[in-house]
């Protein structure tokens, strides 16, 4: 069975998605790749959310409120076998470290050209911040490709590098 409901972030609403036991989507709302299906938004009666989206729901919070560095929620995707392997890349790039494109293309076996590829797989993500696209920089440290927007992948990034020094751009040397 799935279920969904808009919840409220310092970064905007934010759309939960689960089926079954797992979360399936986190999604900006109006996020590029925005889902079509109906919002059931349950913003006044977390007693009516399903457990997995009230967990959810509070360890965001956490998150936002910089308290919580991992997440314990269970997450399934669905994509292509590329991009469930990147994705399965990007939950091993630790709390407030970055990586590039095509650094992260090396990690997976591919040679550095194969992050146009590696970019486009992290942009698909259904469920971001949880699987950390925003993590993910071009090979000249600057803020690109991140479906929810590039303000909110630098306020992603602040929270978690509060020495955040340019609003563009990212050293990966000091990563």
């Amino acid at each position: 069975m799935k279920h969904c409901t808009l919840i409220s972030s310092p970064l905007g609403d934010i759309l939960l998605r689960a089926e079954d036991d797992a979360l399936t989507g986190l999604f900006f709302v109006g996020q590029k790749y925005f889902p079509k299906e109906t919002i059931d938004n349950t913003r006044d009666g977390l007693s009516a959310m399903p457990r997995l989206l009230r967990q959810t729901q509070e360890e965001l919070a956490e998150y936002f409120a910089g308290e919580r560095q991992r997440f314990s929620i269970k997450v399934r995707t669905s994509g292509t076998a590329f991009q469930r392997r990147v994705w399965g890349e990007l939950v091993k790039i630790p709390y407030g470290e970055i990586e590039s494109y095509g650094g992260l293309a090396e990690r997976l076996g591919f040679d550095a050209g194969a992050a146009r590829a590696v970019g486009a797989a992290n942009g698909r993500n259904p469920v971001s911040i949880i699987v950390p696209c925003h993590r993910v920089l071009s090979g000249t440290g600057d803020l690109t490709g991140y479906a929810g927007g590039l303000e909110r992948k630098q306020a992603l990034l602040a929270l978690e590098r509060p020495g955040l020094r340019s609003a563009t751009q990212l050293s990966l040397l000091d990563a």
